[in-house]
Parts: C-alpha cells; sequence; structure tokens
C-alpha cells in the first residue's frame, strides 16, 4: 500500500515509521526543512520538502498512485485543504487531524474519511484509566467482554523471580494471560519460561469478568476514582475534567492563569477550579491531593508534569499519570512513581492505524514505552489457521495470541484452544510480526 502522510510531527513520524517497518511504501511530506532532515535520517521512507496542502507537492509525492493521504500537521487549515487537493487527484481514502469543533462538522462533510481529535482521543483514554483502578493501561476488546490490563511489578511482590509457568500452577483459579513484558526498552512476548522482576512493565490478557483476579495477583487496585484533582489548564486537561465531572466523579482542576480559570470555571460548572502552581505543594495539600484516587499532571511541559506527579505519588496520592509531549520519555517516568503515561498524538495515531488496517482488523492498540501492538481481528474462510490449534500454528516466538471471541463466548486461549472461522482474535506482536497477525485473518 503506497501511503502518504503530511506532517512529520509526533503523529506522523510514528506512523511513518510503524508502517515503514511493515514494509508499506511510505512518503512523508514535511513543510519545515530541519524537521524534514531528521525525519529523513531516522525513517526509512522518502521525506520530501513542501506544502502538504498543495496539489503539486502531492503530485511530487505520488499521490495519484497513493492509495491513502494522513494529513496530520499541526495546522488544522492544512490538513483540511490536503484532504481535499488529494481526492481532486483521485485518492481513494483521507485521514485529517482537526482539532477544532466547529471545523470538525464541516471536514466530514467534504467526505474526509476519518476526522481525528488528538485532545479527544486522549481524553477519553484518561477517563478509562481513572475508571479502571491502579493500572497503566486498560484496553477494551471483544466488545468489551475481553480487556488488557497493563501495570507494573511491585518491589515486594512475591513472584519476582518464578517462571510463569510455575506461578499458573501454582495459582488456584488463574484464568488470564500474561502476554508481553517490558523490561526498560526491551519487549518479551511471554512464554511459559519467563519470569518476572520488581519495576517490570506487565500487560496481561483477561475476560473482563476475571479482570479483578487479575488486579488482585498483581497486587492493585480495581476500584474506580471517586476523587480525581487534574494539574494543568490546557485543552486536553479540560476536555478530561468535563469527561470525568459529567460521569459525576468529583473532579478538581489546578491552573495558574486567572483568565484561563474563569473560562473553565464557566464551561465545565460541575468542575472545581482552583488558581494556583501544579507543583505549589501547599496548594496540592490544601486541595487535599493525598486522598485523591488519581491525579492527573497534564500542564503543557513535560518536566512539570514528572515533578507534579511524582509530588502527588509523595503525598499518598493513590494513582498518578503524567502527561508527555515528547514522546521519547514516555518510558522513563513509568514505574518509577508515576503510574501512567498518555500522549495526546499516540492516541490519536492508535485510531488512525485501526483505519488503515481496517476490514478483518477491527482494532489496534499501542503502548507508550513499546514497540508492540495489541491487534483485534477477524478470522475469514480462506485463513490458514482455520482448523488448527494454537500448538499446531507454530507462531513466532515475537507474537501470540491472548484471547479469543467465538459468537458470544471469550476465552483466554491454551495451547489446545482451536481455530474457527469467525474467532476473533487479540494478537500482540512485535513489529516483525505485524504482517504475519494480520495473515491469520486470511
Amino acid at each position: 500500500m503506497r501511503i502518504v502522510i503530511v506532517g512529520a510531527g509526533t503523529i506522523g513520524s510514528f506512523l511513518a515509521e510503524k508502517l515503514s517497518i511493515e514494509r508499506q511504501d511510505v512518503v512523508l511530506i514535511e513543510s519545515d526543512p530541519e524537521v524534514a532532515a531528521v525525519a529523513q535520517n531516522e525513517i526509512d521512507c522518502l521525506v520530501i520538502i513542501g506544502n502538504g496542502a498543495s496539489a503539486e507537492t502531492l503530485k511530487k509525492a505520488g499521490i495519484e498512485d497513493a492509495d491513502l493521504l494522513i494529513a496530520v500537521s499541526s495546522s488544522d487549515a492544512v490538513n483540511v485543504l490536503a484532504c481535499a487537493a488529494g481526492t481532486q487527484l483521485g485518492i481513494p481514502f483521507t485521514v485529517a487531524r482537526v482539532e477544532d469543533p466547529d471545523l470538525k462538522a464541516e471536514v466530514e462533510a467534504l467526505g474526509v474519511d476519518l476526522v481525528i481529535d488528538p485532545g479527544a482521543a486522549a481524553a477519553r483514554e484518561l477517563v478509562a484509566l481513572a475508571a479502571g483502578g491502579e493500572i497503566a493501561e486498560l484496553v477494551e476488546f471483544a466488545d468489551g467482554r475481553l480487556v488488557l490490563i497493563g501495570a507494573f511489578v511491585g518491589k515486594d511482590t512475591e513472584f519476582a523471580g518464578r517462571t510463569l509457568a510455575d506461578l499458573r500452577g501454582s495459582v488456584e483459579g488463574w484464568d488470564w494471560l500474561v502476554v508481553a513484558v517490558i523490561r526498560g526498552t526491551e519487549t518479551e512476548i511471554a512464554r511459559g519460561d519467563t519470569t518476572l522482576s520488581p519495576g517490570d512493565h506487565v500487560l496481561m490478557m483477561a475476560r473482563t469478568k476475571m479482570a479483578k483476579s487479575a488486579y488482585k495477583w498483581l497486587g492493585i487496585s480495581s476500584r474506580p476514582a471517586n476523587k480525581v484533582i487534574i494539574l494543568g489548564g490546557t485543552r486536553l486537561a479540560r476536555l478530561t475534567a468535563g469527561m470525568l465531572a459529567d460521569r459525576g466523579i468529583h473532579t478538581t482542576l489546578i491552573e495558574p492563569d486567572a483568565d484561563r480559570c474563569r473560562l473553565i470555571a464557566e464551561e465545565y460548572p460541575k468542575v472545581v477550579t482552583v488558581r494556583g502552581e501544579p507543583t505549589d505543594l501547599k496548594l496540592l495539600r490544601a486541595a487535599g491531593v493525598e486522598s485523591a484516587d488519581t491525579v492527573m499532571a497534564l500542564t503543557g511541559w513535560d518536566g512539570e508534569n514528572v515533578l507534579a506527579a511524582l509530588a502527588a505519588k509523595s503525598f499518598g496520592a493513590r494513582e498518578v499519570i503524567a502527561r508527555f509531549t515528547n514522546t521519547d520519555l514516555m518510558g522513563l517516568g513509568s514505574g518509577h512513581g508515576i503510574d501512567a503515561t498518555v500522549s495526546a498524538r499516540l492516541s490519536a495515531a492508535d485510531e488512525i492505524l485501526r483505519f488503515v488496517r481496517r476490514g478483518a482488523i477491527h482494532s489496534v492498540a499501542t503502548f507508550s514505552d513499546s514497540d508492540a501492538e495489541a491487534i483485534e481481528l477477524e478470522v475469514g474462510p480462506n485463513s490458514m489457521a482455520v482448523g488448527k490449534t494454537l500448538a499446531e500454528l507454530r507462531l513466532p516466538h515475537s507474537l501470540i495470541i491472548g484471547g479469543i471471541q467465538r459468537g458470544t463466548e471469550v476465552f483466554v486461549p491454551r495451547g489446545t484452544s482451536r481455530i474457527e472461522v469467525g474467532d476473533h482474535l487479540i494478537v500482540i506482536a512485535l513489529p516483525e510480526a505485524i504482517t504475519i497477525a494480520e495473515n491469520l485473518s486470511g
């Protein structure tokens, strides 16, 4: 597939890198020469310097032979114009990043196939994290009946140093599956001989009804948040606060700018808005941070978010979440006092990947500190997997099937589980195995 991407920022470069690894024919358009040069050095794709909204630049990128145009620059106007120009040049499918809510409806009316709002996507992710307890990730599959849980192994865990096979045999009622272990910058698809160590980031698949048992085994709480404190008045902070308050969750937002506080209070009357610095320790205590279920540091500055989140954790907040704009830093805080991280740009990229892999692919999830992906796909009649057990498939070590939905039934599979036509498979795969995973659909 030939894919043209407009904008080499965080979203565009992330997508270009992932799709290039999967051997898609990617062309990246960027107007800033310095940004373009960085992308060319780091990503194995063609990078063109130019205005992505220009028909001439799009022609230079080979738009007339492309299958998909993804416009994700920092400018809503450029993204809309790029999609309009691409449509006129015959591109079959278009995707646009648009944050202006007043413009979104107009863009959809123009025939853009997918309109992405990074802030709204990340806000939905944050609300899900608050609802899920002390977790780093919570991704639903199979119409919500299977869940992928991410959490960090604590220092005092009783199962450190033991293999998963040994643990599975010794834990009564084990009905979940550890699918991956992220250790530093390395991701290992879990097997029976995999051992867990303190600080490991564990990804676990479970039936939603059994999630509480998995939480208990990991030593974390599944109690949803009743009290949330949000630090910062960014658009992401405002959207998240509004969504939480609408769900009946007591939400306090702390922002230093007086004018912004007034506007937030007018727009979101259910949110308690407090003027002050997010890193003011006396203010955090006065706001009751020690009794907060979740504290979200969502200012526009990564360093401030880290400091505020760690301060909240030291005061006793049950769960702290930090927003990162520099996605290269996201894995550094996780497991070291920060329970979860979020990036509006990566949340948007997940939605775009779902669209790119449409058809038999029903869902895609990526992770802030790993290059692995979780994919939900449907097995077609021509799939080579039909009629075979997982053991007979001889899947590579860079891929694992973590869950199966079969009609109204959902289960975590074993080696003896046999694949049938129409099954929805939840596959966790490293980049080199993404194509193999997609091929399971037939």
